[in-house]
């Protein structure tokens, strides 16, 4: 009788768990979707749930192997507006697979001297966690102008 009640036990918070986990995506996809709406944003759904808009492609046809540097200027807010991160408004360089996943599913959709928009639900950036400014579970905001890639 015990190992059936924690059969059960078990299957309620596997439910949970599951059931909690598609309210969040798509409580966060309303999120994008509204905002992307009130903002008049000409945003493109990627297959992971980013959205993102290209406002300048770059040119040139560099095919970012997996230990791309990439020098970037960008601002980071969240969905109300509020900046979280600017890079100093300076140019910034990193390795491109160290950075959150919305960044290195987004980045490589432009080229040198390129601009985008990406719109960046929670489990593409910092997921559940607070980090720095950013509150747990926020859809990110960036706009991202590649200057160099290598």
């Amino acid at each position: 009788m015990q190992k059936f009640l924690n059969f059960i036990c078990f299957g309620l918070l596997l439910f949970s768990i599951i059931f909690s986990s598609c309210k969040k995506d798509e409580s966060a996809e309303k999120q994008i979707t509204s905002f992307i709406q009130k903002n008049n944003i000409t945003a493109v759904k990627h297959p992971s749930g980013m959205y993102y808009q290209i406002i300048k492609p770059g040119t040139g046809a560099f095919a970012y192997p997996s230990n791309t540097k990439i020098t970037i200027k960008y601002e980071g807010r969240l969905l109300d507006g509020t900046v979280i991160d600017n890079g100093n408004g300076v140019e910034n360089t990193f390795q491109l697979n160290q950075l959150i996943e919305g960044w290195r599913i987004g980045i490589p959709l432009i080229q040198k001297g390129g601009e985008i928009r990406l719109i960046i639900p929670s489990d593409l950036a910092y997921g559940s966690q607070a980090t720095g400014p950013v509150p747990a579970n926020s859809v990110l905001d960036f706009t991202i102008q590649l200057i160099n890639v290598q």
